[in-house]
């Protein structure tokens, strides 16, 4: 029987089959819309989760380990119980080297924020891992439509853990195509924009000798705007934003669970980069909050310990990213289901700084919550105090079932547990990783 999975599960794969040796991972989706040009891609990491040399992206233009414990399946993809999968992976996990702790799929869209195009296009888009030796298919996730904006998915990993190999279905989105995706995996790629002929990119300090998906070689059409930094033209000025400037000062969203729909709050960040494909980490600065449901419910939704959270059951709120490196053009979002109004309470959203030194003055940090229909509401970090790695950014309150204020906090704290001291969450906490 088929295993299904939900974001942030795990499942054991070899221990109640230590004879399991290969297995195939497929990944289909149903695509309307044949101008969406998906690619799947496959990124082996270290322990420090970055890749550490270029032959550990595995994609169309490198199909293949040099020996051949990952590899795609073209030319033979077979049917498993009945379906075939758009694409189709052979892990030999006995052969995976040693080095490697764990293995990414991940999905993009090819030109996806040029063209306006992102997974909400797709439908019934899902990961799942077969047995290659009879074909029995071990688990299934399906990743649903929580993907609005992002031009990238990182749908599931293998991973070693107590020699024994796990599976995680990790469901994390991202904007900025696989460049993005390729720099949170410690892959430098400099002056890559979509408007640049792509059969040149410039990569420090060693040339690739392949081309990423999103950079293979297109024809430039003639109205693609010049490379050229000095000819960018300035974004336009948004007349529609509400700035928050003095801790405690609170604002109303829309009234109404039908008026608020999604509300979007997103978390960028300037991020000074190294030079070269495989630059040094920087700050990683992350997104979370705690909530607090009408029902007495009380947690954390964030990267670290994997709690994602779910936009349609409890508790209405979902990360869906982590961008480890802050070059991501759109940052971090967390997402709330306004629809879900009378269920939530109130939630504080943090951030706080997972690795890197603390330097929230040099981070230049911006929360922007963003409602349907409604001015956008910003929270900037101005206040700083680096010598603790955590800050609480916004109280959202519950206003008589009505609708959510928001207001002003930015407090700093030692970690978690002293935030939610100060705020009265008393939850039980213990170390985590991501």
């Amino acid at each position: 029987m088929t295993l299904d999975l939900i974001k942030g599960q795990k499942c054991n794969l070899t221990k109640d089959d230590p004879l399991l040796t290969r297995i195939i991972v497929g990944m289909g989706w149903h695509n309307t819309r044949p101008e969406v040009e998906v690619d799947f891609s496959v990124f082996l990491l270290t322990p420090s989760q970055t890749v550490s040399k270029d032959e550990d992206l595995i994609f169309y233009g490198n199909p293949s380990t040099p020996n051949q414990s990952v590899a795609i399946l073209q030319p033979d993809r077979r049917a498993y119980t009945e379906l075939t999968d758009n694409t189709q992976i052979a892990v030999e996990l006995s052969q995976i080297p040693a080095d490697y702790e764990r293995i990414a799929f991940a999905l993009t869209i090819y030109e996806g924020e040029k063209r306006l195009q992102n997974f909400s296009l797709l439908d019934d888009v899902y990961l799942r891992i077969v047995n290659a030796a009879d074909g029995k298919e071990l688990l299934r996730y399906r990743l649903g439509k929580d993907f609005s904006i992002e031009t990238a998915i990182v749908a599931g990993e293998i991973y070693r853990y107590d020699n024994e190999w796990k599976f995680s279905a990790v469901g994390s989105g991202y904007a900025g195509g696989l460049a993005a995706l390729c720099e949170s995996y410690g892959i430098q790629v400099n002056n890559i924009l979509p408007s640049i002929q792509p059969t040149s990119p410039v990569i420090q300090p060693q040339q690739s000798p392949f081309l990423l998906p999103e950079l293979r070689s297109r024809p430039k059409t003639d109205n693609s705007p010049s490379s050229s930094p000095a000819s960018t033209p300035a974004p336009p000025l948004n007349l529609n934003t509400i700035l928050l400037k003095n801790r405690g000062e609170r604002i109303s969203l829309q009234k109404g669970a039908e008026s608020l729909g999604e509300i979007l709050i997103n978390l960028n960040w300037y991020q000074k980069k190294s030079s070269g494909w495989f630059g040094s980490k920087g700050v990683d600065l992350d997104l979370g909050c705690l909530f607090e449901l009408k029902n007495g419910i009380k947690g954390s939704v964030q990267a670290l310990g994997e709690s994602f959270g779910s936009l349609n059951r409890p508790p209405y709120i979902s990360l869906d990213g982590d961008d480890r490196t802050g070059s991501i053009a759109t940052g971090e979002n967390l997402r709330i289901n306004g629809h879900y109004l009378s269920e939530i309470s109130r939630i504080v959203i943090f951030a706080f700084i997972y690795e890197g030194i603390t330097n929230w003055s040099e981070a230049d940090a911006l929360v922007t919550i963003k409602q349907q229909g409604g001015p956008e509401i910003e929270v900037r970090l101005d206040e700083h105090n680096n010598n603790k790695g955590m800050c609480a950014i916004a109280m959202i309150r519950n206003q008589n079932d009505e609708t959510f204020s928001v207001e002003r906090l930015v407090e700093y704290f030692g970690g978690h547990q002293e935030l939610d001291q100060y705020y009265h969450w008393n939850l039980r906490w213990e170390a985590g990783s991501k």
